[in-house]
């Protein structure tokens, strides 16, 4: 067995492990963010067993249609949405709005690289910005169903792509690998799949990785440097102003805040949530990072990333109470770690909940 089988079959166990105890957490706790993240988990699993088995046995059409539909189109979009169900109730999902579309565009720029699909890119680029907009409004009239419209937005997403993914011709040898690492590459995926990856990939990649942050700003001791409001009834002129003056100040404030969540961490007066996200913000940024490597022709990485990836983020679980109150073997009643309740009050949330 080689390495790259090794490494992959590793991450696949893990990733599987991981969905696994999201699914039984999620059996005994009903909360939808679980549910969602071990569906995210599942496809993140089964992504990394293709490569294992196509490094093993060598890969085929099958084969390679699976690895990119579950791992290039489905894992980042459902992990992602989990976070926006984990942030229902706060102003996140102005940040998931602005993902949406900000993917949307992308996939629009990206256009010209493929033949054939300036319709399609504008099509996609119309639905962003309806669904952004939708979820823009829900948000500012703090309604928690904007997690909902995202929902339904990427079942549908991942409906399309499956068709796509399964329907459509791929290039003339069925599967395209990396010369030099073996490492499977999309360029075989016709463009109009490739296109739908970028904008699930961009909104649930960024909205993991900035959820996490977001969710650590919100639970961390803060020092406000900045202030802000994004309180609805505002006139309309200074709620803009306020959501420009926001993506700076939420930044700033993160950062001045540092220093008293490490004391608070020393001191075991942090929450939880705090390390966990910081924990899982760090895996999906070199998710995202090795993923868009590959989309530059670079996956000397890709493995590795992946696998420092899910590690990070089923750590990142791990010492989070609000995923994992007890650690248990799955399906049973056997308790490897009791029922945990935070030691410190959630800190005010400078208008983010």
């Amino acid at each position: 067995m080689n390495f790259a089988v090794l490494l992959t079959s590793l991450t696949a166990f893990l990733a599987l492990v991981f969905s696994i105890a999201l699914f039984d957490q999620w059996l005994e706790r009903r909360r939808g963010f679980q549910l969602i993240w071990a569906i995210g988990m599942a496809f993140f699993a089964v992504a990394a067993a293709c490569e294992a088995l196509g490094a093993l046995l060598g890969w085929n059409d099958l084969l390679y249609r699976t690895w990119y539909l579950t791992g290039a189109v489905y894992t980042a979009g459902w992990l992602g949405l989990g976070t926006a169900y984990l942030l229902g109730k706060t102003r996140f999902g102005y940040t998931y709005g602005a993902l949406l579309l900000l993917g949307g565009f992308i996939a629009f720029a990206a256009r010209n690289r493929y033949p054939d699909v300036a319709t399609f890119a504008i099509l996609l680029l119309i639905a962003a910005l309806v669904i952004a907009l939708a979820i823009a409004v829900e948000t500012y009239f703090q309604n928690e169903r904007w997690p909902q419209i995202a929902a339904l937005a990427l079942v549908v997403a991942s409906a399309i792509a499956a068709v796509f993914a399964f329907t459509q011709p791929l290039a003339a040898s069925g599967f395209t690998l990396d010369p030099r690492t073996g490492v499977p590459t999309g360029d075989a995926i016709p463009g109009t799949l490739r296109l739908i990856s970028l904008v699930i990939n961009v909104t649930g990649g960024l909205a993991l990785a900035l959820g996490a942050l977001f969710s650590a700003y919100i639970f961390m001791p803060k020092k406000r440097v900045l202030d802000y409001s994004l309180d609805p009834g505002q006139p309309g002129d200074q709620f803009l102003f306020n959501i420009i003056i926001a993506c700076v100040a939420i930044p700033v404030n993160f950062v001045a805040s540092i220093p008293g969540a490490i004391v608070a961490l020393l001191t075991g007066r942090i929450h939880s949530r705090v390390p966990a996200t910081l924990l899982i913000g760090l895996g999906a940024v070199i998710a995202s990072g090795t993923d868009a490597l590959s989309r530059l022709g670079s996956t000397d990485l890709f493995q590795l990333g992946k696998f420092a990836a899910v590690l990070l983020i089923f750590v990142g679980f791990l010492v989070s109470i609000e995923a994992f109150r007890e650690i248990r073997i799955p399906f049973t009643h056997h308790v490897l770690r009791g029922s945990r309740r935070e030691r410190s009050t959630v800190a005010q949330t400078d208008g983010a909940g």
